[in-house]
């Protein structure tokens, strides 16, 4: 979708409704400008109001802290090392991949005693 729109005094530009409904953009927004190639990219930037949202100071405790905070280090480990899967191209990709490793880990298991 494109619009022909008109510079005015001071660099002030109006977007039509059409385009900014189709941006999903309304007064108040932020957008960002650049040029890329001789052109001007405006780009709607989201802006949170935090002050809407608790913060996690408020929902957890120390020792929930702490044990969040190891095991987000042993998945940055794991990525580091290697030890991820995907990405995958397509959801059902995704549940093949995770189907099969069940039935492998299944099959170890079942190899052991079960204990009762």
């Amino acid at each position: 979708m494109t619009a022909l729109v008109k510079i005015r005094r001071s660099g002030q530009v109006t977007l039509p409704s059409r385009l900014r409904s189709a941006a999903g953009v309304v007064e108040g927004d932020l957008i960002e400008a650049s040029v890329k190639r001789g052109r001007i990219i405006l780009t709607p930037k989201p802006v949170m109001d935090r002050s809407k949202f608790p913060t996690a100071d408020d929902e957890y405790t120390p020792e929930q802290r702490r044990i969040i905070d190891a095991r987000l280090a042993e998945s940055t480990e794991d990525i580091r090392a290697g030890r991820l899967h995907g990405p995958f191209e397509t959801h059902e990709e995704m549940v093949q991949f995770l189907h099969h490793h069940t039935k492998k880990a299944r099959g170890k298991v079942s190899a052991q005693p079960r204990a009762r």
